[in-house]
Order: structure tokens, then C-alpha cells, then sequence
């Protein structure tokens, strides 16, 4: 995804410049959300990368960078007494969808800084229509809590459930019925459900979209380990160059050599690599995240 800008870049940077815009881009797939860093003004999946705002780094030192949006979230009550207080403020339960336990585990552990919730009508107009929360924070995708129940409203708390494991909980504060075709044209360029990401807005989301607060109790527990944004900086070493590769894909031998061979380059001094796999729900033909995720082991 990152050649064909590049590509086009290099006739008009140096490679010097290329380099080093290339490893930005890189590093910053660690730290924010799933949403592309992409300007409003572009078309979504178009990278515009600006030198002089990120500056040219000598070390990436990705463990000491600034979270996206200024504050790496963490929703997640450390005590019993907290958890206790929290599921005992809920009035009802539900059991999450596999897309709302991505979401609300990418919510409370900090995945998706700065957001602390699903959310409501006016952020999700703004992230539709700009790509940028409210405060014009750049944010790719709305994430929000779809339902069909005509009763669940708003000042409602909520306990998300997997199973028998208490998750979290959300305290809604509105609800809405979107224009899920703009939505699509706005998000994936295309209203037609021949578009993956069209046909899950259109046939798998409710009719009803919430906003809300959430509150985390529990990770969900996953065939593969899933590591928290804090996990991660805090496994990065402070003193060396990070070469992050992030991927959907079982891993292949180009990928392999991508970004393997990204560590012979010049301008990585002493270097490690992070691998960052994504595994969720995805495209019903497609291989199963615990599949892909094995790949990379």
C-alpha cells in the first residue's frame, strides 16, 4: 500500500528524504488507530506525509513518541472494587458482536487514543464528512455501537458481555439513525455493496447507532496474544532505530524480505523490527485471523 506513493514521490524527493518519510510513516502504524493517516482534504487511503511537521529523526525511538491525539487511553479499572462498581451500575446485558469486541478492546486499551467511547452523532458526522474528530484530530473511520433494539436508549448503562466474561461497560449518551449510504461513499469511495466495507455497514450493522462511554473490565481472551498499546511501547527499546511492519495478510516471503531488509538500510542505525499483525473480522472468503496470526509465529 505504501509503493505506489512513493513511487510517485521519488521523482520528486531525494532518497534521502524518501527514506525518512517512509520510516515516519511507518512508526505511526504503531501508536494510533486502525483509521488511515490520511488529510481531509485527500481521498481516504491517499498518504500525505509533510517533512518539516514531523521533522527528519535520527532515532524513531517509537517507545517515546507521542500517542495519536496527545493521550495514549487507558480505560481499563485496575481494581475488584472498581469492576464490582462498574457491572453493578449496568441495568442490562448484552452480549457484544466480534465487531463490537474489537472495537471496545481497541477503545479501552488505547487502540483508538484519544477516543474513551463510541461515538455519538456529532463525532460521527465529523469523522464522515472530514476524516477528523470534532477538535480535527484526523480520524479515518467512525467507530460506533450499532443496534436494532428499539428500547435500548440513551442513559442507558450497558454490560458488554463475550460469553460468560464481563468486558466492559458503556454508558450511552444518544442515539441516531445514520445515512449508512453516504456513510459508505464518504468512508470507502462507493455506496455498492460489491465493496466489502459497503456490505458490512449495509447487511451486518443495526439500525441504530449509539454513542457512549466506556468503561473496560476485562481484554477479551483470544487464540493469539493480543498486546495493549502501552504493552508494546513498553516492549520497544528506548535507544534503538523501530522498523514497524503492519499487515492483514499472512505474512509471505516479501514481506519477509520488506522488512527485513529494511534494517540494511543507511539511515537505520542498529535497528529492530516490530511486526504488527491485525487479525479481526473480515471478509467471509477470507483466512481466518487465528490462520493468519499463526503465519507470523
Amino acid at each position: 500500500l505504501f509503493f505506489p506513493y512513493f513511487q510517485s514521490s521519488a521523482q520528486k524527493k531525494d532518497t534521502q528524504t524518501l527514506h525518512n518519510t517512509m520510516k515516519v510513516v511507518l512508526s505511526l502504524s504503531l501508536i494510533a488507530s486502525a483509521s488511515a493517516f490520511t488529510a481531509p482534504s485527500l481521498p481516504r487511503g491517499a498518504f500525505q506525509v509533510s517533512t518539516p511537521t514531523f521533522g527528519v529523526p535520527t532515532q524513531l525511538q517509537a517507545a517515546k513518541q507521542e500517542p495519536h491525539g496527545g493521550t495514549l487511553v487507558d480505560l481499563i479499572v485496575k481494581s475488584d472494587e472498581e469492576k464490582e462498581a462498574a457491572i453493578a451500575a449496568a441495568t442490562i446485558e448484552l452480549q457484544a458482536t466480534p465487531r463490537q469486541l474489537c472495537d471496545v478492546e481497541l477503545i479501552m486499551n488505547g487502540g483508538f487514543s484519544p477516543i474513551t467511547g463510541f461515538m455519538d452523532e456529532a463525532t460521527y458526522n465529523s469523522v464522515v464528512q472530514d476524516m477528523a474528530l470534532p477538535d480535527g484530530t484526523i480520524f479515518g473511520l467512525p467507530v460506533v455501537f450499532d443496534t436494532d433494539d428499539e428500547d435500548l436508549q440513551p442513559g442507558t448503562t450497558v454490560l458488554l458481555k463475550d460469553g460468560d466474561r464481563p468486558i466492559a461497560t458503556v454508558e450511552f449518551t444518544d442515539k441516531f439513525i445514520p445515512d449508512k449510504a453516504v456513510e459508505c461513499l464518504k468512508c470507502y469511495g462507493t455506496a455498492t455493496i460489491e465493496h466489502p466495507g459497503a456490505l458490512m455497514v449495509a447487511t451486518e450493522r443495526g439500525k441504530y447507532y449509539m454513542g457512549g462511554k466506556v468503561t473496560g473490565l476485562n481484554l477479551p481472551i483470544r487464540d493469539f496474544v493480543c498486546r495493549t498499546p502501552a504493552e508494546v511501547r513498553e516492549s520497544l527499546p528506548d535507544d534503538k532505530d523501530v522498523v514497524a511492519f503492519q499487515c492483514r495478510n499472512p505474512v509471505h516471503r516479501a514481506h519477509y524480505e520488506l522488512f527485513t531488509r529494511a534494517l540494511d538500510d543507511p539511515l537505520v542505525e542498529d535497528g529492530v523490527v516490530l511486526v504488527h499483525p491485525t487479525c479481526g473480522p473480515t471478509q467471509a472468503d477470507d483466512i481466518p485471523g487465528d490462520v493468519r496470526y499463526k503465519t507470523y509465529e
